[in-house]
């Protein structure tokens, strides 16, 4: 006979209010993290600029009923929508990851953490043109940056030591907890309703990562963090409304996230929240590529000029990696779609030895039917390197590594090239940042007339009329 189980409600999980205080009380105070997160906001609306020229994505964007108008709602950049705050999060979110472009954060678990800045942008947003309807003051862009640090430094510092990937949750789930305890935050809620929030969070789950590796790869990975971050949003309001939440909703036994989901093993932190993880963020600047290949597309694209001209005279590609990339992005057989081919190592080396670049309608079915992408896709051979998986996970260095050689059926080879670190890395900040303006002023020029995106460019490059700007002014900047 079993003995019963109290129902004596506990104090909140720590993960929770460890969280929740973060939030409250933690003064951003580095400039670094917050030139960065300037950086940052640049570089990510620009990706869902460039999205916007692909109907699949499209596709799913605008409010869920056509026609509904949201009076004092959130505006989506680069399109006529103003929608309520939950679907605009679902659509700034969308554009952001349509093309996986934007910034990337590797360790135990992987992720991109300005995915929350569809729910960060669409909170401000709305809040701030509801003030300015009541007659108060709008929310200004130094809070969002703000909003923005918190909640790289949540999802990654939850992600440093947490492999959600191996018990086979997708890591959206990380973006769904920091959109709800920031734009919880932002709405005003308190301590006990951002715990709430939070609580909410990790009651709802996690969603499985099978629409990302094979044999199911397919487009839901590119709007489900819009989802997630839709999702934290949804959680916010309604738990500032009043709603309440689970204190040991991760680690009530046999219920809680960690029996259900994690193996029954608690979180491990490897850190405390601070500003570390803008710090430290990876920009994708080169290519719109999953981050792991990032290096390996760039050594193909050194090689190029050697091997084009010899494309039918290649016996093998040789290729070594670090363990993350072996399991996440090593892919045999048939691509039967852009997500699929955006997530195949050999895919993207192929293409970039064989035109010396590679960009988003790469992984479009025309570019794909291309014969002798899949003939080489067939000569790359992808080992690990146990330096590379060994220093991917040093706190210090978080390299992300490739080697790249090819031999040809006379005997001869190319030098092996290799990489450690992408030029989006902090350690190569001082050449990236102009290339990430170049990307930024590319995506502008899309979508917007030269006066138009000239405007949007100056004020986001000035740091201090940015930060003091309202956020519904720079909102309405991208507006068409």
């Amino acid at each position: 006979m079993s003995a019963s189980i109290s129902n004596l409600r506990p104090d909140p999980d720590r993960v929770l209010t460890d969280i929740a205080d973060y939030v409250l009380d933690y003064r951003i105070d580095s400039e670094l993290a917050l030139d960065t997160a300037r950086h940052c906001l640049i570089d990510t609306l620009g990706c869902g600029l460039e999205a916007l020229d692909y109907p699949a994505c499209t596709s799913l964007l605008g409010p869920v009923v056509p026609g509904t108008i949201v009076p004092d709602g959130a505006r989506v950049p680069g399109t006529a929508y103003q929608l309520d705050p939950v679907q605009a999060a679902f659509n700034i979110g969308t554009m952001i990851r349509w093309l996986d472009f934007n910034d990337t954060w590797l360790a135990a678990e992987w992720g991109h953490p300005s995915d929350n800045l569809g729910g960060i942008l669409a909170t401000a947003d709305w809040l701030s043109r509801s003030r300015v309807a009541a007659g108060q003051p709008p929310l200004r862009m130094r809070q969002v940056l703000e909003a923005m640090i918190k909640a790289h430094e949540i999802q990654g510092v939850l992600g440093l030591e947490n492999a959600f990937n191996r018990v086979g949750l997708d890591h959206v789930l990380l973006v769904r907890v920091a959109s709800a305890a920031i734009c919880a935050w932002l709405m005003g809620a308190t301590r006990a309703q951002i715990i709430n929030a939070l609580s909410q969070a990790f009651v709802d789950g996690a969603a499985l990562r099978t629409y990302r590796h094979a044999p199911n790869t397919g487009s839901r990975k590119s709007w489900a963090a819009g989802d997630a971050t839709a999702r934290g949003v949804r959680l916010a309001l309604i738990s500032r409304n009043g709603e309440m939440g689970y204190p040991s909703a991760l680690s009530a036994r046999t219920w809680g996230f960690y029996d259900v989901l994690f193996r029954g093993q608690p979180f491990k932190f490897e850190r405390g929240y601070g500003t570390y993880v803008m710090q430290n963020i990876l920009f994708k600047i080169s290519f719109p590529a999953e981050f792991h290949a990032q290096t390996a597309v760039e050594a193909a694209l050194l090689l190029h000029p050697e091997v084009a001209a010899r494309l039918d005279q290649i016996d093998k590609v040789c290729i070594r990696t670090h363990e993350s990339a072996l399991r996440i992005i090593d892919k045999r057989g048939p691509l039967n779609n852009p997500a699929d081919r955006d997530h195949c190592l050999q895919y993207m080396v192929a293409v970039g030895l064989i035109k010396g670049n590679l960009c988003a309608a790469d992984y479009e079915d025309d570019v794909a039917a291309d014969p002798r992408i899949d003939a080489l896709r067939e000569r790359i051979e992808v080992t690990e390197e146990a330096r590379f998986s060994k220093e991917y996970l040093d706190p210090e260095k978080r390299c992300i590594a490739n080697a790249l050689q090819v031999y040809f059926a006379d005997g001869t080879r190319t030098a092996e090239v290799t990489i450690d670190y992408p030029v989006g890395h902090r350690r190569r900040r001082a050449e990236g940042l102009p290339l990430l303006l170049r990307k930024f002023e590319a995506h502008l020029a899309r979508r917007f007339t030269p006066v138009q995106a000239r405007a949007i460019l100056d004020v986001s490059l000035d740091a201090q009329r940015l930060d003091a700007m309202a956020v519904n002014e720079y909102v309405d900047l991208y507006a068409v």
